[in-house]
């Protein structure tokens, strides 16, 4: 049987929050089976429970934000990455402000908060939400394009094109495709970090935002170039960030997908709508598990352990 995981022990970190630039302690704890990732806001006067699903989603300006005003959670895409990258399907984590701390700008430090916790194989069985039919939200208009979609597919993998016309990013790979059965997460998508441009900070400060941003949590352009001094991490890193931000926007279903991917310039709001349209459908997906481990697709059988 291929069965839910957790971690083996609480581990902790400190960090700042990317726009609201507040400090913030994140506890992360095991959870019990068929608890999911739940979210704790233990700063508030009566702690505020918050279970991660596609519909506790309410803000998607530049994060994925769950809760309601007052008692929410922001920037929770590259936690949630990390925690699908690595199989785990139970999760606590406690926080001491609104935003979860950004670290490098990747989800390579919560993999490794992950890892030095612990994987725990617990005793029920891993649900998967397979898609049995395709699913797609699009926006076209004047000069505007984008899309995403969810299609039938024996495992998980995922496309992405961006299209950002900029020299740095035009000398980069704009589409990268992701297979979680023949690569590997860990070394080949979450080391990834966020980027922003300069000529975007001052307007996004203006109204609260990015407050928390810097060199060391994510890549800054000028209209030009790199700024930063170490360069990239991945020679198409901007494009494999946004792979690693859909991973962690679609297990905002606290299930793992079995599916095909596709988007171009697909955004946080765009792949909560393709999962909201997806639940809609009750003839689009249902509910799976696996008894026989032969059975089970490709990347799914064990935790990614290996950079």
């Amino acid at each position: 049987m291929l069965a839910q995981r957790t971690i083996q022990t609480i581990t902790r970190a400190v960090g700042v929050g990317l726009h609201s630039g507040q400090r913030v302690e994140l506890t992360l704890r095991p959870a019990p089976e068929n608890t999911g990732i739940v979210f704790t806001r233990v700063d508030l006067p009566e702690p505020e429970v918050i279970p991660v699903n596609a519909e506790a989603v309410f803000d998607t300006r530049l994060a994925s934000v769950i809760g309601r005003p007052g008692a929410r959670v922001s920037t929770i895409e590259h936690i949630m990455s990390a925690c699908a990258g690595l199989g785990i399907d139970n999760l606590y984590i406690d926080l001491t402000a609104e935003e979860v701390p950004i670290l490098d700008g990747s989800a390579a430090g919560f993999v490794y908060l992950l890892r030095e916790a612990g994987i725990a194989v617990q005793g029920a069985p891993r649900q998967f939400v397979r898609v049995r039919k395709p699913v797609e939200v699009r926006v076209e208009g004047v000069g505007e394009c984008k899309w995403a979609r969810l299609s039938p597919y024996q495992g998980f993998k995922l496309g992405f094109e961006i299209d950002f016309s900029h020299p740095a990013v035009d000398s980069t790979g704009q589409r990268v495709e992701f297979d979680m059965g023949e690569g590997n997460y860990v070394r080949d998508i979450a080391r990834a970090r966020t980027f922003g441009f300069t000529r975007d900070v001052e307007a996004l400060r203006a109204n609260g935002l990015a407050l928390g941003g810097g060199y060391d949590n994510a890549i800054v352009l000028d209209d030009y170039k790199v700024l930063n001094s170490e360069g990239l991490r991945y020679e198409d890193e901007f494009a494999k960030h946004k792979i690693l931000d859909a991973i962690g926007d679609l297990y905002v279903l606290s299930k793992p997908l079995l599916a095909a991917y596709s988007a171009y310039r697909s955004g946080h709001a765009m792949n909560n709508q393709l999962l909201r349209a997806l639940l809609a459908d009750q003839a689009a997906w249902d509910i799976v598990t696996f008894e026989d481990d032969a059975e089970v697709p490709r990347g799914f059988a064990l935790p990614a352990f290996s950079w």
